[in-house]
């Protein structure tokens, strides 16, 4: 573990991160992808498990329904491509924070081309293009973890320090801690922002060292909220106009008892949504989507 900005950048940021947490889950735009046929046999697994690629398209549709509808983002499709069977995944492919977009370098090799089509997207929403090409540097959008204040970057089988350094680089304004990751894929597979300055953490020991880590790193005293399952703790949070803060979440029926510790945020606009197929091929709620504040001069 280590921290990437000193103290010193830190203080002459304070302003434009205040300006950030203010902001901090306003989206007006969604990047999705579409499933290909591939996902079921081709797509990267920790397990092998059956997917049932019809079902998974039945789920990611009515995610993508609930991105548009329900909350009222503008959501961008692009095409599923069968020689990616892990494109649906757009999570890993950008980092965008503000008016930049970070096109990183995936960690697994299959998965790299996944990036041409999320750079051409960014760039038709006018945003600040930097693109990871230093061929040592890897790095998964699935481990890094934006609080509105700083970056917690995780270092796992998909990212390595040189990759955590170019995000440091690219992100000026704010600090960037490290975190390692020792079981699950992604610092991400085990928590995720529930609000400003909340974290939702899965109750397991790494997710739980890893928190701990995360609150040695940082100067801010982040409140938390553990729930039961490590893969329920991966969820969305968006704080939007009309709605106030809005709370997207895996299903009683994959997660009954972290539902309940959902329930207990009573300011939060809270919906369900399933993820039973795409689960077995190692994706989450965060994955499927690249969420964007898009202003209006940019």
């Amino acid at each position: 573990m280590c921290k990437l900005s000193i103290d010193t950048v830190r203080q002459q940021h304070w302003t434009g991160r205040l300006k950030s947490l203010s902001g901090f889950g306003h989206y007006t735009h969604a990047v999705v992808r579409g499933i290909p046929a591939s996902l079921a046999g081709e797509a990267l697994r920790s397990v092998e498990a059956e997917v049932d690629v019809a079902k998974a398209r039945r789920e990611h549709e009515a995610y993508v329904e609930v991105l548009r509808t329900r909350v009222g983002l503008e959501v961008i499709e692009l095409p599923a491509d069968e020689s990616l069977p892990d494109c649906v995944f757009v999570e890993d492919a950008a980092v965008v924070c503000g008016d930049t977009a970070l096109i990183t370098r995936p960690g697994a090799e299959s998965r790299r081309r996944e990036t041409v089509a999320m750079k051409e997207a960014l760039k038709n929403l006018n945003l600040n293009i930097v693109e990871m090409t230093d061929e040592n540097a890897t790095l998964d959008g699935g481990d890094v973890l934006f609080t509105g204040r700083e970056f917690f970057v995780g270092l796992s089988k998909r990212t390595n320090q040189r990759g955590a350094e170019i995000l440091a680089d690219a992100f000026k304004d704010y600090a960037v801690s490290t975190v390692r990751v020792q079981e699950q894929l992604h610092l991400k597979s085990f928590c995720s922002m529930g609000g400003p300055g909340l974290i939702v953490i899965g109750s397991s020991e790494p997710a739980q060292k890893a928190l701990k880590t995360m609150q040695q790193m940082s100067d801010h005293r982040y409140d938390k909220l553990t729930v039961p399952d490590d893969l329920a703790a991966n969820c969305i949070y968006m704080n939007l106009p009309g709605k106030g803060h809005v709370l997207l979440h895996t299903t009683s029926e994959e997660f009954p008892e972290s539902v309940k510790v959902f329930e207990k945020l009573k300011d939060h606009m809270l919906i369900p949504v399933a993820n039973t197929e795409k689960v077995k091929v190692d994706g989450a709620l965060t994955c499927c989507s690249v969420l964007i504040n898009k202003k209006a001069d940019i």
